[in-house]
């Protein structure tokens, strides 16, 4: 992070030593004139002029190597990166907290950050997402800190992308293109590669660019062959797009026939009564981890946004003895880009189809409330509203223990964990047995030995009461499913007289 002071400090020094100028300066526009009579009484917290149209400096950013022997040990040259965020609305926290968040994913995907600002605004601006004279501001900025990358926190259109590169010149990108970035990184399983490819297609479609010649038309067909005589055909750019749509086509019938082997599975899973958990929340809350402390999965464990990203399922067991499935889901996070969501809509499926969720937060971030409502948006999105949820505060042991009070207060079905160490997972473990749908028949039979097969669904798709091995067979008291009952009812005793 460079030292230098922002613009708006910069402006006050200028106001204590000329204030005849500044005041003459403020005058000559009659709607930004101040005076502490008339305004000084104003509701409400009033923005400086100056601050209003800065580019502030967010302090903390920077994760610049401070010994030069460290970069030695680097296999690949990290990009060199400059934040830049608009902050339209919020408190000066909120702006800073989107820009940390920013400044965390471009380190997940390899980036050192050397610089982060952020601008007062009503919007962003439609031609350069700053404005212009911020834009020449941010070119001072990349060029001070050596810069070779400016990332925007937030979607900027084709048009916004084009004009920025041409003032600041060096490579601009989004926050979506950063997320889509890290997403093409981490992605291993086939499906996943294929859902990112054709995130990253729906996002390259309309910002596709022509450089120097490749802009020209090609040359039409003639009937005849040989010389063309139908005019221009189409451009280079053209033919790139109609060839991504080719493509993007072909990936969508890809995901749709893996999308199918994995709703058999889970047709599977339904037909044998076999309740299912989804653990959802937001990237790096320790969903890996508490998936490993249920399970011993053995998925990978990384403190980085977006570590695991291909859904994982493991079969699991209550203290009751109740099987069920438990899958891990891609994490989420704020502004999550709408091309992720369509494509990885049918990962997410499995947070819809299940019979609980369990939604686990950061505890010890410093805005876990943040985390649980852009998690529940994209639940939403998704249509798993009616599914029941279980708010699980993950990284107790490091939380701030007011943080935790507040918490457990306000989410009525919550409970405060810690994967690491784990403390809380014995209650959580209960918590599940007891929110899991339980089946609707209980039934008393006795079954003949030679009917094993019936004892053993008992087990393995209801809940055992009570068995007993008696001469004739086993007698057993369960609460099973109304196909297994039906199933089981032949071998009720009858009554005694």
């Amino acid at each position: 992070m460079t030292s230098s002071s922002s613009f708006s400090q910069d402006s006050k020094r200028f106001a204590h030593s000329h204030p005849e100028g500044f005041r003459a300066d403020a005058l000559m526009e009659e709607d930004v004139a101040w005076s502490h009579e008339i305004d000084g009484e104003r509701d409400g917290d009033q923005f400086d002029r100056s601050d209003r149209a800065a580019l502030r400096r967010v302090v903390g950013l920077s994760t610049e190597l401070e010994d030069v022997t460290e970069v030695e040990y680097r296999q690949l040259r990290l990009e060199r990166v400059v934040l830049v965020g608009v902050w339209t609305s919020g408190t000066v926290q909120d702006a800073e907290n989107s820009l940390a968040e920013l400044a965390a994913l471009a380190e997940t995907a390899g980036a050192l950050v050397l610089d982060g600002v952020t601008q007062r605004r009503d919007k962003p601006d439609a031609a350069t997402y700053i404005g212009s004279g911020k834009a020449e501001e941010l070119r001072d900025i990349v060029v001070e800190t050596g810069a070779d990358t400016v990332i925007c926190d937030g979607e900027l259109s084709p048009g916004q992308l084009i004009h920025l590169e041409d003032v600041v010149k060096v490579k601009v990108i989004d926050r979506t293109a950063l997320i889509l970035d890290i997403f093409a990184q981490h992605a291993k399983s086939r499906e996943g590669k294929a859902q990112v490819a054709l995130a990253q297609m729906q996002y390259m479609l309309p910002r596709l660019r022509g450089w120097g010649q490749s802009l020209s038309r090609q040359m039409g067909g003639g009937k005849g062959g040989g010389l063309a005589t139908r005019g221009p055909g189409e451009t280079k750019i053209e033919t790139d797009r109609r060839r991504i749509r080719e493509k993007m086509a072909k990936m969508r019938r890809e995901i749709a026939e893996m999308k199918t082997g994995r709703e058999i599975k889970r047709q599977e899973r339904k037909r044998h009564k076999v309740p299912s958990v989804a653990i959802a929340g937001y990237t790096n809350a320790g969903k890996s981890s508490l998936l490993n402390r249920l399970t011993g999965a053995g998925v990978l464990v990384e403190n980085a946004l977006f570590a695991t990203l291909d859904p994982t399922v493991r079969r699991a067991e209550t203290p009751s003895g109740r099987l069920y499935t438990l899958a891990d889901t891609v994490g989420f996070v704020r502004h999550l880009p709408h091309h992720l969501v369509e494509a990885f809509r049918s990962t997410m499926e499995e947070v819809g189809e299940s019979d609980l969720i369990l939604h686990v937060v950061d505890g010890s971030h410093p805005f876990p409330e943040e985390q649980l409502a852009a998690v529940r948006e994209v639940v939403r999105d998704v249509g798993a509203t009616d599914v029941p949820e279980i708010v699980v505060i993950n990284k107790a042991d490091a939380a701030d223990p007011l943080t935790l009070q507040r918490l457990l207060r306000v989410e009525k079905r919550s409970i405060a964990v810690s994967a690491r160490t784990g403390q809380g997972i014995e209650e959580l473990l209960a918590l599940i047995d007891n929110e899991l749908p339980r089946p609707s028949v209980e039934i008393e039979a006795l079954v003949p030995y030679t009917h094993g097969k019936l004892v053993a669904r008992a087990h393995d798709e209801g809940e055992v009461i009570s068995e007993e091995h008696t001469p004739e067979g086993t007698l057993l008291k369960v609460r099973v499913h109304e196909e297994l009952a039906a199933e089981l009812t032949p071998y009720v005793p009858a009554p005694a007289l």
